[in-house]
């Protein structure tokens, strides 16, 4: 089972346009799923004082600072969607973008189901993407060179070409080094430099980093291919050197959203003034409190400074937490109290709306085979008493230490899926699931005749394909492909319910839509995942194993801002419990090994002492 993505409240997706007709047309697309508020004022209904202030703070730049499960993309798509039926703003000439298809996804359905889905909702590649391409011919001629697709690969080539051998570990971390020197708008000649000032931890001696990253450049363009990340050094590019292609955006585009902005690299800043122009209709989203990223250039200093370039901006806070419990709430909080450094002067102090929980379990094993074995004895009660696998999540620090979990629950019988891995909709199970329903639509393969309701349908197509209602026995390849099929199962019951009048060809274009936009259906499961990886996601019940120190903090993390950022990683493990929270460690690594770890030093002050607990 791989890739767990939240689902949004409804069977509902949207998706952007192309450019068209020498201008930027985000068509509409009406879903049979969405249930529309009958007026601008309705669009307001339901949101607390603090999200309707960010709704109706149209003009101007606005800030919102909005804490861990506050309601944030609430509160800015009802913003845009306010305003768009209220007549301020013009749907087509809104851009929203975030950072994850994930993110613009859960976007897009919600403005839709508020009436505005024809406001396009992107990342900034997916939106630098479709510029790049619409203006290729006319700034440089030509059709735009195309997406390199394996960057892993090119930079072993690179490698090779540089005589430097790379192990597949390193490959990727010289990867990622290329990546943040990108962003951070380094060539290779000052990439040393860079670092260096950075105090990043190079994977190897800077100078080969540097080597590796001249060749990749090199062979890229000999190949004719583009990276992500020129993606959007190309369009900055064309938007700086060409005023006349500048101003054709400009005009299409007169208000912008930023979700996360604590994550803005220097290069998507400089992109955005772009887009920008000399005007500041510009509403940013963000908590310097939750800045995890600074490894690929992001930094909350353009969150931080915003009231200082933007001396009249409206700045609203949002501190109604209204994920998880107070006793949840009240660790974060903890956690947060004790750091240091520029960001404790924005820092939210969370307020819980929900009714009270259970504390949270902290517990300490000898070693991590008997930390594993632990977490799962206690998932294994959990889902007893009725908490969804789904709803269970298993964070650590490094992708490194999901193997020992994944085996304990294997042992255990219990389903799990790996976040981060292969893409729901690439899966060859889906493919082919997916193309059995596209013929089962033009009747090539039609569902028995009797069949009427939208779910029986889907049942019936895949039943076709081998897929059962129980689930098989064990775990292994055969219950992922089973997991994957009854993902789109229950997708098709939530269509059913919210609009049973749902056809199956309105399904197969849903099913179309959300592979575009990488918006899979929930994989039942528990989900094993990194710290990183699990940012801007839940679940009722989160295990944060390997809470001791040389893991939490990181042996790497050197810098009180690099200790700093490990606290905020914390943060956002803590905050992605909503009812059930478990911290753990493990004095060793392996049975009978010598005891030597300790718990994290952020957890002092917060746990019980040993005797109490």
């Amino acid at each position: 089972m791989r890739g767990h993505v939240r689902p949004t409240a409804s069977c509902d997706q949207a998706v952007g346009r192309a450019w068209q007709h020498g201008g930027v047309t985000a068509a509409t697309h009406s879903s049979p799923f969405s249930q529309v508020p009958e007026s601008a004022d309705a669009v307001l209904d339901g949101l607390d004082p603090e999200q309707r202030a960010v709704a109706t703070a149209l003009h101007g730049p606005v800030c919102v600072l909005a804490g861990a499960g506050t309601g944030k993309t609430r509160a800015i798509t009802h913003r845009i969607a306010y305003g768009v039926r209220a007549g301020v703003l013009p749907p087509a000439g809104v851009l929203a973008v975030t950072f994850t298809n994930r993110a613009a996804g859960e976007m897009r359905g919600r403005l839709r189901q508020l009436g505005a889905g024809s406001v396009e909702a992107r990342t900034f590649h997916s939106a630098a993407l479709r510029q790049l391409q619409f203006f290729w011919p006319k700034a440089v001629g030509g059709e735009a060179p195309r997406l390199v697709d394996r960057k892993i690969q090119l930079v072993a080539d690179a490698a090779a070409a540089s005589r430097i051998r790379l192990g597949r570990g390193e490959l990727r971390d010289v990867a990622a080094e290329i990546e943040w020197a990108k962003a951070t708008q380094a060539v290779p000649s000052d990439y040393a430099a860079a670092a260096h000032k950075a105090g990043r931890e190079s994977p190897r001696h800077p100078a080969e980093i540097a080597q590796v990253y001249a060749d990749y450049e090199t062979l890229k363009r000999r190949r004719s291919g583009i990276d992500f990340e020129d993606v959007l050094l190309l369009t900055v590019g064309i938007l700086q050197d060409h005023q006349d292609i500048a101003e054709q955006v400009r005009a299409q585009y007169q208000h912008f959203v930023v979700d996360e902005y604590q994550d803005v690299s220097p290069l998507q800043q400089r992109l955005l003034e772009l887009w920008l122009g000399n005007r500041d209709n510009l509403c940013v989203v963000g908590d310097a409190s939750q800045t995890i990223y600074s490894f690929t250039g992001a930094t909350p200093d353009h969150l931080l400074n915003f009231h200082t370039r933007h001396p009249s901006a409206t700045i609203v806070r949002l501190v109604r937490d209204y994920r998880s419990t107070p006793q949840v709430v009240h660790l974060a909080n903890g956690v947060l109290a004790q750091a240091s450094g520029r960001a404790t002067g924005h820092r939210l102090q969370l307020i819980s709306q929900r009714e009270a929980g259970p504390e949270p379990v902290y517990a300490e094993y000898a070693d991590e085979p008997a930390e594993a074995e632990g977490a799962a004895g206690r998932i294994h009660e959990l889902i007893a008493s009725g908490v969804p696998a789904a709803e269970i999540a298993i964070l650590f620090r490094t992708n490194g230490q999901s193997e020992i979990y994944e085996q304990a629950l294997a042992e255990a019988g219990l389903p799990y899926q790996l976040r981060g891995a292969e893409r729901f909709f690439d899966r060859a199970e889906i493919r082919t699931a997916v193309r059995a329903l596209r013929a089962a639509v033009r009747g090539n393969d039609a569902a028995p005749d009797k069949v009427v309701d939208l779910p029986s349908q889907v049942r019936a197509v895949l039943s076709g394909k081998g897929w059962m209602a129980n689930p098989p026995a064990g775990s292994g390849a055969v219950r992922d492909r089973w997991e994957s099929l009854a993902a789109l199962a229950r997708l098709a019951e939530d269509c059913g319910r919210a609009e049973p009048a749902a056809t199956l060809a309105d399904f197969v274009a849903e099913l179309e839509e959300r592979a575009d936009t990488q918006h899979a259906p929930t994989v039942q499961g528990v989900t094993l995942a990194s710290l990183h990886a699990a940012k801007g996601l839940e679940w009722d019940a989160v295990f944060l194993v390997g809470v001791a120190e040389g893991m939490m903090p990181i042996t790497y993390a050197k810098t009180d801002e690099q200790i700093e950022e490990e606290r905020r990683l914390l943060y956002v493990g803590v905050t992605r419990a909503r009812h059930h929270l478990s911290l753990s460690w493990a004095l060793s690594r392996s049975p009978g090994g010598r005891p030597s770890r300790r718990p994290s030093r952020f957890l002092d002050g917060l746990r019980p002492s040993p005797r109490s607990r």
